[in-house]
């Protein structure tokens, strides 16, 4: 399912600040703009927007969590060797992966994304500590490590996170030099590439991406090993970034926050919520996928904020603190996992299967942009718990 919408490429149903957020985006300079199915309202450019610019980049599109993706490994294992096992690996996950800010285990943390020369100069260099502490840390929110098994039985590794604390600093470092509106509905902050301004950030936008990246694989390598497998197959990709592309006969700077490329032949590994399946897609060479801009959704995308899952804290009239319950409720979360066999280690109502859309309605809505290769069920998912607080988590 898909509409043209004041210029703008939309797919799939989305509520009107959505719409009008990529509208407004549109009309701020893009010369293209695609939405998602899986687009929801997001900071100055909603999540599942795309947005094509002549010699200018989007800072608020890319956003914080820079170079935040999706790796997934097929491995040499089947499910009869790790479902019965699934509790005691998730216990041992949990245990060896870091989630939240802090490290909690002794891996060691060494990576040449570290050495960067980059790192040798400010800010860069101030960040260097933090970044270092927090190479291969999941962080919280809809960030996960999961154990899957597709229709053939092999069994995947999967994992979604960003750049952490160096991703966030980099963009609140360059929002604030561009003099940028940080307010949820104001206009995305654009910058000419070519300016020192511009062409410095696209150099620490690379930097925090390829941190990103280090960081995945980190976390994968862990768990592989825990698991005595070895990858047989690596699908690795990412969004909130922007990349130099060709569309159209010219060169854009093409922006994708929390939207995927997904040129004809190129896989993605795509995430539902904590209790449904996760596939394995790949580009489709249509008509529809160039208006596209060659891009996909990057997981099931929301339908309720993260308060109105979860509830709230709001003072009575006597000035106290009492708890609005949420839309969703605790024992509705445990029995959707209990139907699907999920074993959770973490999480919270906030990244309940209830908040979130199905993956292949979303998908379905994309059209004939891409096609599944395979489904992957989870049967573990790991992510941080409530007690865990993350400013960096989304």
């Amino acid at each position: 399912m898909n509409q043209i919408l004041n210029g703008v490429l939309v797919f799939g149903k989305h509520d009107q600040n959505t719409l009008d957020q990529i509208v407004m985006c549109k009309n701020t300079e893009a010369a293209h703009a695609v939405l998602c199915a899986d687009g929801h309202y997001g900071y100055n450019h909603p999540i599942g927007g795309v947005v094509a610019l002549k010699e200018k980049i989007s800072i608020s599109a890319v956003g914080f969590d820079i170079g935040c993706g999706n790796l997934a490994v097929r491995l040499d294992a089947k499910r009869s060797d790790i479902a019965p096992k699934i509790n005691t690996i998730m216990d041992d996950i949990v245990k060896n992966i870091s989630f939240g800010v802090g490290r909690t285990n002794n891996l060691p943390v060494d990576h040449p994304v570290l050495h960067d020369p980059l790192f040798q100069t400010e800010p860069y260099k101030s960040w260097l500590a933090d970044a270092t502490a927090q190479l291969g840390t999941v962080g919280s929110g809809n960030h996960y490590v999961d154990i899957f098994a597709d229709e053939n039985d092999d069994v995947w590794v999967g994992v979604h996170f960003g750049s952490r604390g160096l991703g966030h600093k980099t963009a609140t470092h360059f929002l604030k030099a561009a003099g940028a509106d940080n307010s949820m509905a104001a206009p995305p902050c654009i910058v000419d590439a070519s300016t020192a301004l511009g062409s410095d950030y696209i150099a620490g936008m690379k930097l925090a991406g390829e941190y990103a990246y280090a960081g995945r694989q980190q976390v994968v390598d862990v768990v592989t090993k825990m698991l005595g497998a070895t990858v047989l197959e690596s699908i690795h990709n990412h969004h909130n970034f922007a990349w130099l592309e060709d569309h159209f006969g010219e060169d854009f700077w093409v922006v994708r926050k929390g939207s995927t490329p997904a040129f004809p032949g190129q896989k993605g590994f795509v995430g539902g919520s904590m209790g449904d399946n996760a596939v394995i897609l790949e580009g489709v060479d249509s008509e529809l996928s160039k208006k596209a801009l060659y891009s996909t959704v990057h997981g099931a995308g929301r339908i309720m904020s993260r308060n109105a899952a979860k509830g709230k804290f709001v003072k009575d009239a006597a000035g106290k603190k009492q708890r609005q319950p949420g839309l969703v409720r605790h024992d509705e979360m445990v029995k959707w996992l209990s139907e699907k066999g999920v074993v959770l280690r973490g999480g919270d109502l906030d990244e309940a299967p209830q908040a979130y859309r199905r993956l292949p309605d979303v998908i379905a809505d994309q059209g004939e942009t891409v096609r599944v290769i395979r489904t992957l069920q989870p049967l573990g998912v790991a992510m941080a718990g409530s007690d865990i607080i993350d400013p960096y988590k989304d």
